[in-house]
C-alpha cells in the first residue's frame, strides 16, 4: 500500500467521523453523546476489521501467502514441462516407490 493510500484512508475516517458525528447531532443528541456515539462507531468498525484480518492471518488466507502458493504451482508446472519423457517416467516410478514403502511401513 502506498503512502498517499494510507492517507486517503486516514482522510476517509477522519470524515467519516465527522460525517457520524453530525448525523447524531441531527438526530438530537447533544455533543457530547454525539461524540461518544460516532466514536463507538468508528471504534466498533476497527474492532470488525482486526478480526477479519486476524480470521485471514490464522487461516492463512492473505495475499502475500497465495501469491507464493501461485509462484510455486507455476515454478513446479515449468518444471515439469521442461521434463523429457524419460525423466517423467523416471520421476513417476520414484513417486510410486515411495508410496508402495509408505503402505508396506504403515501396514
Amino acid at each position: 500500500m502506498r503512502r498517499i493510500d494510507v492517507l486517503g484512508i486516514g482522510v476517509g475516517l477522519l470524515a467519516a467521523g465527522a460525517i457520524a458525528y453530525f448525523v447524531f447531532r441531527g438526530v438530537g443528541l447533544d455533543s457530547i453523546n454525539a461524540g461518544i456515539w460516532s466514536q463507538v462507531l468508528l471504534v466498533g468498525g476497527l474492532v470488525g476489521w482486526l478480526l477479519t484480518y486476524l480470521f485471514r492471518a490464522l487461516t492463512q488466507n492473505m495475499t502475500l501467502n497465495q501469491q507464493l502458493k501461485d509462484y510455486e504451482d507455476a515454478v513446479l508446472q515449468k518444471r515439469l514441462e521442461e521434463l523429457t519423457p524419460e525423466q517423467l517416467a523416471q520421476l513417476q516410478a520414484e513417486i510410486e516407490q515411495e508410496r508402495q514403502s509408505r503402505k508396506q511401513s504403515k501396514g
